[in-house]
């Protein structure tokens, strides 16, 4: 049974939250382990943001789960003791779904650390399945290899995407463009999927459209661009602006595209930094921002301002965007929301 044939479907970022969920890191997986106390910080304070707004729940190895416990007194924070690998919840954890009559549901994607970059994950891939029976949420099984910060929805049947991350080898040899575009379809429940090229340059995701591109609204797209033509990421965003400008969603709806100004190149040991403040996360009545201070500080203040426009009614809450970036990822990268229900 798939999610279209009882009518669940994958609802907006945006809409209420029952609580966040988030991983505690694994030193022993980090690329550079002799962060562990920066990064780990990064975590607290990013917990503690969000729960400014909403419940947070972190998934802790049961090794470490008294020495994290002691970082918070937050009594919205709590504690879910499941093993994993890394700590990157936006790509093992669940989908979460809702029907018509606002029950709760989730998908359960497979994962293989985004094509297999980064052994062992066999633990990553079995915490979907446990966060669901620990919460009895009703589970669909995806016969797909794939990562939530690979996707993104309006509420209202048209997803985002990337073809470098969705059509990648490493993820689904077997399966041709119209089976992942039609397994996607019936496990989000959307009925148009918008394609974009490729991610920014140097993403060892493959091009997660997290970092790249989001909707504000149904019909409203908000997208990193590069003005710099000496910039990769100059081509890669100007094509994709030039694929949102002739697209429609699923309503028919031609797309008003908000665009922000990407944060200035920044290396670390001759590896570019995928920096960007699209990997923002939406919670209760507010955004968590990653910010990222130094040179950026210019394009840091225009992010904010754009987004205080594109969303007057939310709270910005910048945090650091430097403390975890060089592990991969950022803010939307850790996080994954579970919708407010008729079961919560």
């Amino acid at each position: 049974m798939k999610p279209t044939d009882v009518n669940y479907k994958m609802p907006a970022e945006w809409t209420t939250h029952e609580r966040t969920f988030i991983s505690w890191p694994v030193q022993d997986s980090m690329v550079y382990p002799e962060d562990h106390a920066v990064v780990t910080k990064g975590y607290e304070d990013l917990v503690k943001a969000i729960a400014e707004f909403e419940p947070v729940t972190v998934v802790v190895n049961p090794a470490e789960v008294e020495q994290v416990k002691a970082r918070f007194t937050e009594s919205n924070v709590d504690f879910l003791e499941i093993e994993h690998n890394d700590a990157w919840f936006r790509d093992n954890g669940p989908t979460f779904l809702l029907n018509e009559q606002q029950e709760i549901a989730a998908v359960n994607w497979k994962f293989n650390a985004w094509g297999g970059k980064y052994a062992p994950w066999d633990l990553d891939d079995n915490v979907a399945p446990q966060i669901l029976a620990h919460h009895g949420v009703k589970r669909f099984d995806a016969p797909l290899v794939m990562e939530g910060g690979s996707i993104h929805v309006d509420g209202e049947g048209t997803l985002l995407t990337t073809e470098e991350c969705l059509l990648n080898t490493n993820r689904n040899p077997d399966l041709s463009r119209e089976d992942i575009e039609n397994l996607v379809k019936s496990f989000v429940n959307v009925e148009k999927i918008i394609w974009l090229n490729k991610g920014l340059d140097g993403d060892e995701t493959d091009g997660h459209v997290d970092n790249i591109a989001c909707f504000a609204a149904p019909g409203k797209v908000i997208l990193q661009v590069c003005n710099d033509p000496s910039d990769a990421n100059y081509a890669i965003t100007q094509e994709n602006l030039e694929i949102l400008r002739k697209a429609t969603d699923a309503k028919g709806r031609s797309l008003e595209i908000i665009q922000i100004e990407q944060p200035p190149l920044t290396f670390f040991e001759e590896q570019r930094l995928t920096l960007s403040y699209l990997n923002f996360y939406f919670v209760n009545g507010g955004i968590i921002l990653p910010v990222f201070g130094g040179t950026a500080e210019e394009t840091d203040r225009k992010a904010e301002a754009v987004l205080s426009a594109a969303f007057p009614d939310r709270r910005i809450r910048t945090i650091n965007g430097m403390s975890i970036i060089k592990e991969g990822g950022n803010v939307h990268c850790t996080t994954q929301q579970m919708p407010a229900s008729k079961k919560g």
